[in-house]
């Protein structure tokens, strides 16, 4: 995947390793819109305001892209909310639709919005962003999980529905990162300029990889291949200890 000199959306690009991103892509000479609910002026980029739960807003932000950038051709989706579930608690409802909706959902709808345009070019690229835990849950966020299982499955469809049109489709899988307290919860999650600095070697590489995996996610990744899966969720569910009455 080029790098330099191309145009690119990264919504849920506020803050975290979207924040990075879109910064990375501007370092490289691209040119970048940074979406999200509140989106703050940023150095040497443009943004637009895009809430991915609602689709109105979602058709707005496009056509608002479109006729700034006639000439974006890369679309990145990071938009998304890790919630907690008691799953013995009814009330827990609530979560997992703001969950799905933001998630799978959200990304659905950007993507849906912006394939006309990349088809209508003939070329572009569309960057989708699950989840380690897609691959292996983490069960205190059981929709979460489920949502980002979903992003992977739905990305694996476009990628195949998609071929022989010159839109490639990639998909970003991080583990935990150290952004949003992350590093106060999970001494291993990687600092964000490392995480980075591979996930950009990544991406330039010939041919895009189809999964954009740094080394510090394999391990969830492969873990069924591996046979480590069973051992691993059953080490992930030790944190359900934090839940009331457990």
């Amino acid at each position: 995947m080029q790098i330099t000199q191309r145009t690119v959306l990264v919504v849920g690009g506020t803050s975290g390793i979207g924040r990075g991103l879109a910064q990375r892509f501007a370092d490289a000479g691209s040119t970048v819109v940074v979406g999200g609910r509140d989106p703050q002026p940023q150095d040497g980029m443009d943004t637009v305001r895009i809430d991915v739960t609602d689709p109105a807003s979602v058709l707005r932000a496009r056509d608002e892209v479109l006729a700034a950038h006639p000439g974006l051709d890369v679309v990145v989706t990071m938009s998304g909310v890790m919630l907690v579930e008691d799953l013995r608690d009814p009330a827990h409802g609530a979560a997992a639709e703001t969950t799905i909706d933001t998630n799978l959902l959200g990304t659905i709808r950007v993507v849906d919005a912006f394939t006309p345009h990349l088809l209508a070019r003939g070329s572009g690229t569309v960057l989708t962003v699950s989840s380690g835990i897609a691959f292996l849950p983490f069960p205190l966020m059981p929709s979460y999980a489920a949502s980002k299982a979903g992003v992977h499955a739905y990305t694996e469809a476009l990628r195949a529905q998609l071929a022989g049109t010159g839109v490639e489709v990639a998909e970003l899988v991080p583990p935990a990162v150290a952004t949003a307290g992350q590093e106060r919860v999970n001494p291993a999650a990687l600092p964000l300029e490392g995480y980075l600095d591979e996930v950009m070697a990544l991406l330039a590489a010939d041919p895009t990889p189809h999964e954009v995996l740094v080394e510090g996610v394999r391990m969830h990744r492969w873990a069924e291949r591996d046979g480590t899966y069973a051992e691993l969720v059953a080490r992930r569910s030790q944190s359900l200890s934090t839940l009331p009455g457990r």
